[in-house]
């Protein structure tokens, strides 16, 4: 198979990888089937195999002296070192060997060194963090002044964009060292202990002689994995090693004719997994040039906030809808509550740690590691729930570029940002939202389709008016203006502009508004590959407004007669349309009345009255059984309804605003006396939703068709 990927123009490579599962292998030789079960075990022989060679080096090269060396790029006699970890670290003499009296081949030897030499180069960045931090050890620790801000910034490379909250954390782990030992750790390599090595196979780092993989030619979606491993946990010969086959099922994410790369081995849950890199052809993104951009804005309960932007020839920028939300209040309060729960079980479990005081045989020992296992199922949950949520979030916000037709998506940078100042509460759940989850899982997906991801300076997004620039006055609800709150804008140029609306929704025109004009400014991280506008330029920023556009011109509806009598409604005090079979029990009669034929089951978040501007607090009054109805209280989202139900978005459509229908008089009696025509031709026996159905195509219109997005 060519290694080779074929580019067309205004194409280029991208490297991705998808998980695949290996469920039984076949010896090659002796045609041996082998269960999902004991191909896991085999390959947690070869496992332990390679994460005992990999410690051992690990612990050998855990100093600052030999991480200095590998990440120079340099061997002794200044010749460069290869970009492979494996061959690097060889080229330096760094060896690994198995246990006394085990022979393995040299494949699993560099996939051990493969491992430990990618750990060892991560290593270099966290040692000039600390570096950084402990040479400019501030004062106040938990609180530096602006000159010790600038003083560590330029202590550590590229410091200048290094988000706050990594030199906090960073801060935070120093202090709780020098608390316990009275002094400043020397460097990183004192602060930490050597990292453990991974069970798993890079089998990357190996050639055909220990595996190689080829894709099916009947079915292109399935592969075959061919690879040593061995038949007892400490071979001894080479006879204790043998080919195993292993077909693998290609998930639908990768495409036919992309080109595969050998796995990644892991053993989760007693299973193969395998992380299948490939590579395929994606059109290229843009750095300038665009003409169409989605601006995405942060919230809290309305996790994102997104809208299309258009830059017109004349320099101009107009928005293209009303914008959409993507709301995960429920999701978000279910991790805040697992949280808590996290919180107390880790409380016990020290609690109980100190009591048992390091003896196995105490009465606690047993509960203790009760409230381990639950602690680590807890942990599971929120991870999952993370997961979920950020693919759900970064799929809608791509889905909204490519209806919108955009080219590029503008995201507030947000690395920065420190809650503070709205309760301890709400200032836990703005820190822990998963923001750079949901913002690697955009610039992944829209990489599939050519749409560039761009990070832009997130300052006076949400304060200043999106068509005028002046600072914005916040309210509580648009019908509380007197109120001061948080979530509704009103621009106080009431005589030149006189915006107001939802504070996020402002926003997102802003950042659209904002990356648009500074297009020139664009720069590309070499290290990560992420682009972003790193500064604001004052003379741009003065182009950086929307347009208002024009009105729809609407006819005169004054009235200019008497109000013509209404016939009374035409429904019958008993339904006609027979009862349909309750889940549960017999065919019965109809009821009198409206008897309700919905749904009993929990009704989907599409039909919840939540809409984008559901923001108000009604006036006080009395719920059904005389309770105060208190503030706003939505129907939210249900325990136990599931995640798409906890998390719901407004769909990725952008429609016109609905025009108004102007009639004459004449007009509307035709009307009318067409629709009581066809209700008389549906039949004196037919169903209202027959009826109603005639009613419709009667005035031209199919009953499910929507108005069309604009053609942009």
């Amino acid at each position: 198979m060519s290694r080779k990927l074929p580019l067309g123009e205004g194409e280029t490579a991208r490297t991705a990888c998808a998980r695949g599962l290996l469920r039984a292998g076949v010896v090659e030789k002796t045609g041996e089937m082998l269960s999902a079960t004991v191909l896991a075990q085999r390959v947690g022989w070869a496992a332990d195999l390679v994460s005992g060679m990999a410690a051992e080096l690990l612990a050998g090269h855990w100093n600052a002296t030999d991480v200095d060396r590998l990440a120079s790029g340099e061997d002794a006699g200044g010749q460069k070192l290869p970009s492979n970890a494996w061959m690097a670290l060889r080229r330096l003499g760094w060896t690994a060997a198995p246990a006394g009296g085990v022979r393995v081949n040299d494949r699993i030897v560099r996939m051990a060194q493969e491992q430990a030499g990618r750990t060892l180069r991560s290593a270099k960045w966290r040692a000039d963090l600390t570096a950084g931090v402990r040479t400019t050890w501030p004062a106040e620790p938990g609180k530096r002044t602006p000159e010790e801000w600038d003083a560590v910034r330029e202590a550590i490379p590229d410091g200048e964009h290094l988000p706050s909250s990594v030199i906090r954390s960073r801060t935070r782990q120093i202090t709780a060292f020098a608390a316990e030992n009275g002094r400043l750790p020397a460097d990183v390599f004192e602060l930490e202990a050597p990292p453990g090595a991974a069970r798993m196979l890079l089998l990357s780092a190996c050639d055909g002689q220990q595996a190689t993989l080829e894709r099916g030619e009947d079915d292109p979606q399935r592969a075959l994995l061919r690879l040593q491993l061995p038949t007892r946990p400490d071979p001894r010969t080479y006879r204790d090693w043998t080919w195993v086959a292993c077909p693998i099922t290609l998930p639908p994410t990768i495409p036919p004719g992309a080109v595969l790369h050998l796995p990644t081995l892991r053993l989760v849950g007693g299973k193969v997994r395998a992380d299948l890199a490939y590579t395929h052809a994606v059109p290229k993104p843009r750095r300038i040039g665009h003409s169409v951009a989605l601006g995405v804005d942060w919230g809290l309960n309305t996790l994102l906030s997104a809208g299309p932007a258009r830059l017109h020839d004349d320099g101009h920028i107009t928005a293209l809808g009303h914008g959409a939300q993507f709301r995960a209040a429920g999701t978000l309060a279910k991790q805040h509550r697992l949280r808590r729960l996290s919180e107390h079980l880790h409380s016990k479990a020290d609690h109980i740690e100190r009591l048992i005081d390091a003896d196995e045989q105490h009465e606690l020992s047993g509960r203790h590691e009760v409230l381990r296992d639950e602690i680590r199922f807890v942990s599971a949950r929120r991870s999952n729930l993370n997961d979920a949520l950020a693919w759900a979030a970064a799929r809608w916000t791509v889905d909204q570029a490519i209806t919108a037709h955009a080219t590029v998506i503008y995201l507030e940078d947000l690395r920065s940002m420190e809650a503070g100042g709205m309760g301890r509460t709400t200032n836990t759940r703005l820190s822990q939202t998963v923001r750079g989850q949901i913002a690697d899982r955009i610039r992944h997906l829209a990489a599939e389709v050519g749409i560039a991801v761009v990070t832009v300076p997130p300052r006076n997004t949400s304060k200043h008016c999106p068509q005028c620039l002046t600072p914005l006055r916040h309210r509580k609800a648009p019908d509380r203006p007197t109120v001061t709150g948080w979530k509704w804008a009103v621009c106080p140029d009431r005589a030149g502009c006189g915006w107001q609306g939802d504070r996020d929704h402002g926003a997102w025109q802003r950042i659209a508004a904002r990356g648009l004009t500074h297009q020139t400014k664009t720069v590309t991280d070499r290290a990560t590959g992420q682009t972003a506008i790193r500064t604001v330029v004052d003379k741009l920023e003065t182009q950086a407004v929307i347009t208002e556009t024009a009105e729809t011109s609407r006819a005169d509806r004054s009235k200019t007669g008497p109000t013509r009598r209404r016939a009374t409604h035409p429904a019958p005090r008993r339904r006609g349309a027979p009862s349909p079979t309750g889940p549960s029990g017999p065919a019965g009669q109809r009821p009198e009345g409206h008897a309700p034929t919905g749904r009993r089951t929990l009704p989907r978040a599409a039909h919840r009255h939540q809409g984008v501007t559901t923001i108000s607090t009604p006036s006080p009054g009395l719920r059904p059984g005389g309770r105060p109805s208190g503030r706003h209280r939505p129907r939210g989202a249900a325990l136990g309804a599931g995640f798409h139900l906890h998390a719901h978005a407004t769909s990725p459509r952008w429609a016109e605003p609905t025009q108004t229908l102007c009639l004459t008089w004449d007009q509307a009696d035709q009307r009318r006396s067409a629709s009581r025509a066809t209700l008389a031709s549906a039949g004196p026996g037919a169903p209202l939703w027959a009826k109603g159905r005639a009613a419709v195509h009667s005035r031209g219109r199919s009953p499910s068709s929507a108005p069309a997005p604009p053609g942009l």
